[in-house]
């Protein structure tokens, strides 16, 4: 048997400033963006440059239940990690992008990482995984 997660919903207060930073700042590629008229809602697909895996479904909240977890996805914690394969390449790029890192870059018996916020305060782990740990060659 083979299966895997093809997309992750991220909910969000407005596709477009949504588009601009994960394709903007983050140098994500936008994967797709199709109206759906009948649902009064777009499919926007954004991903990583070079990524195979996982992409963010860029999911504008309806409703006040949804517009709640807009930026609180996690309920505070990490929600999200985004391997690289150069840490201070990509760290002083999204630096000199405004992004704010709350927590500093770090050495950890996994790798290097730092925590910086989306444009709506969820946290990621930017990261480098060590050439040895299971995940680096996924």
């Amino acid at each position: 048997m083979k299966q895997n997660i093809v997309h992750i919903a991220l909910v969000v207060d407005d596709y477009d400033e949504a588009i601009e930073f994960y394709c903007g700042k983050l140098k994500f590629d936008l994967l797709d963006d199709t109206e759906q008229p009948e649902q009064n809602k777009r499919w926007v697909v954004v991903a990583p440059p070079g990524s195979r895996g996982v992409a963010l479904l860029l999911a504008k909240a309806s409703g006040e239940t949804q517009q709640r977890f807009v930026g609180d996805q996690a309920g505070g914690r990490v929600f999200l990690f985004l391997n690289t394969d150069d840490f201070w390449r990509d760290y002083e790029r999204m630096c000199a992008e405004g992004i704010r890192f709350v927590r500093p870059p770090a050495k950890q018996e996994y790798g290097t990482v730092a925590v910086f916020e989306d444009l709506y305060g969820n946290l990621w782990d930017l990261l480098q995984l060590n050439a040895d740990h299971p995940m680096a060659n996924r």
